[in-house]
Parts: structure tokens; C-alpha cells; sequence
């Protein structure tokens, strides 16, 4: 029997390069004629974070999952200044516009610094017309020093709190190979205390493969990160995910952003589950992808129409209002 943590193979491998040349390794899955779903994955991860999630729906969508740069098959930027927000961006803007056509759209669904990617691109012509709907994964759209768990609650003092949070995200040292304590530290920190032995196994065979130098150099950008504009203008019906005993990104996060968005369509929070909801639930978040793609995608890939009408509607009364002020 496949265990769901074995690397799916792809159908098709690609390369994307974004805006400043830097070249995006890009799998497809599934069915080449079914609903499509973009998949990006978080911090330290690969598409191989994927795994669980592609096996339960490639038998009915088409889905393409892609290294974010400086993680997996991906290159490095060239300098600093290719670690940010918005290189984020291109880069999700550089993938669409490879694997979708100008009239076709996906469900986008991204985990962790996934999902912050999806805010930083909210406002991009190219993403926005081919986003049909977004799942946003055990994320946040700012402030996570000040909201993260890791540390034990009662270090009561919030600056020195503060300090610990950012010294984990930012640290260079290497991870060397898995051991005993690396996957006994994952377990705590970004997995549920119910989590399986071969969960923990997978994440820390997904982590450790990142690079320090890459590692930290995003550790240093979620420390400042401040999407909340990104997250305002984020127009698609999007669902929210969290799981309640997520230490990275608390559910603090998800209920702000189901506040903040202008089309929140649902937020979901999974019992006891830590940061790796697509590694400890697999089933739930496919669920939460499925029911996305069955309310806005139509079976060849476009829009069902009923974005541009809700967008219609939203419009015309916002209007009649205005008329009426």
C-alpha cells in the first residue's frame, strides 16, 4: 500500500522564471481536462509538502504545485533584495501565467508563507483573472512575532518573547541531518501533539532539505511581515483554515483574516491540529479545496460566473448607495 507521505510523480515538470529571471521548478498532476488547483506551499517547504493533498485529488482536477525560490528544485534569488513580498508575488504571477491560459482559472490554495504569497499578489492583474477561488492555510497577513506560541506562555515577558520568535525564524544555523531531537522540536513547534510518527518523519525530511542560507533569509521577512493591504484587497471567495493548536500562526490569525476579507467565505478550524494542516489532515484541507472548486470553477477550468455576478451585484449596489448619500 502508498503511504500518502511518498512523492507523487508528476505528470509534467516546468520551469517558470519570474520577473527578475529567477526560475521556478513547476510540477502538473492529475488529469490534464479537470478543474484546476494552484497549490503554494509554505516556509522551509517543498512541493513535496504536497504530497497527501495531490494524491486525494488528482483523480479529478488538474494541479500544479511549485518550489517557492530558494526552496526545493528552485534557484536562489541573486541578491537580498529578491527575498520579499513582492518577489513572492512574481513568482505565483510567473507560475499562473505559465500553466493557465488567459481565460482559464484555479482554485489557489496556499499554506503558511503559501498563503501570504496569495495576499502579496492580490492586486496583480494576471493572478486576480485567473483566481477563481483561495484557500488560505495556516497563515497570517502580519504581526506573527507577537502572536507566535513557541515559546512556553508562561515566558511572560513579550519582548524578550518577541525576541526568541524572531531568533527562530532568522537563525542560519544548519539543521544538519534528521535526528531524534530535530523531529522531537518539529513535533512541538509546528505539528500536533497527536501527530503520527510518520508525519513527523515526513515534515522533518521536508525541512531539513531546506537551505540555512534561504531559511533564513525568509525568516527575516516574515519577522517584518505586514500583508494586511493585501489581504483587504483580496476580491476572490476565499475559505480560511486553521488548526486550533497552530503555534506558528495561531488561530488569532484566521479569525482577522475572515474579518478582514472582502469575500470570506467560510473559516474552518480543525480540533487540536498544529501549523502542518495539509500534512495532519490531508483529507480536511482537499475537502476545503474541492468544495471551492465545485462553487466557482465550472469542469473545463473557467469561472462559473458566479464571481463576476457577486462582483456585479457589489458593484451596482454600491452605486445605488452612493446615489442615495
Amino acid at each position: 500500500m502508498t503511504s500518502p507521505y511518498e512523492r507523487v510523480q508528476p505528470r509534467r515538470v516546468f520551469t517558470a522564471e519570474s520577473a527578475d529571471g529567477t526560475r521556478l521548478h513547476v510540477e502538473e498532476h492529475g488529469r490534464s481536462d479537470g478543474p484546476t488547483i494552484v497549490l503554494s506551499h509554505g516556509w522551509t517547504c517543498s512541493t513535496l509538502f504536497w504530497a497527501p493533498v495531490v494524491r486525494d485529488l488528482s483523480a479529478n482536477f488538474r494541479i500544479f504545485a511549485y518550489d517557492q525560490r530558494g526552496h526545493g528544485l528552485s534557484a536562489s534569488p541573486r541578491s537580498r533584495r529578491g527575498y520579499s513580498t513582492d518577489a513572492l508575488a512574481d513568482d505565483l504571477e510567473a507560475v499562473m501565467t505559465a500553466a493557465l491560459g488567459d481565460d482559464e482559472q484555479a482554485v489557489v490554495a496556499g499554506h503558511s508563507m503559501g498563503g501570504m504569497t496569495i495576499m502579496a499578489a492580490s492586486g496583480r492583474e494576471a493572478v486576480r483573472r485567473r483566481t477563481a477561488a483561495v484557500l488560505l492555510a495556516s497563515t497570517g497577513s502580519a504581526r506573527l512575532l507577537g502572536s507566535a506560541r513557541v515559546m512556553p506562555p508562561r515566558l511572560s515577558v513579550r519582548w524578550l518573547r518577541r525576541a526568541l520568535h524572531r531568533q527562530l525564524l532568522v537563525s542560519r544555523m544548519p539543521l544538519g541531518p534528521v535526528s531524534g531531537i530535530s523531529k522531537a522540536a518539529l513535533r512541538y513547534g509546528v505539528l500536533s501533539p497527536s501527530s503520527t510518527a510518520e508525519q513527523v518523519e515526513f515534515t522533518a525530511r521536508i525541512v531539513h532539505a531546506c537551505r540555512a542560507r534561504d531559511r533564513s533569509a525568509w525568516g527575516h521577512v516574515l519577522a517584518e511581515l505586514d500583508l494586511d493591504a493585501g489581504l483587504a484587497a483580496l476580491g476572490a471567495p476565499t475559505v480560511v483554515l486553521v488548526g486550533t493548536a497552530d503555534k506558528l500562526t495561531p488561530a488569532v490569525h484566521a479569525r482577522h483574516m475572515a474579518q478582514s476579507l472582502p469575500r470570506c467565505t467560510g473559516l474552518t478550524e480543525l480540533p487540536g491540529l498544529g501549523h502542518m494542516t495539509p500534512i495532519e489532515d490531508a483529507s480536511a484541507v482537499a475537502a476545503a479545496i474541492r468544495g471551492l472548486a465545485a462553487d466557482h470553477l465550472a469542469p473545463g477550468g473557467t469561472s462559473d460566473g458566479r464571481a463576476e455576478a457577486d462582483s456585479g451585484e457589489l458593484q451596482a449596489r454600491a452605486t445605488e448607495e452612493e446615489k442615495s448619500a
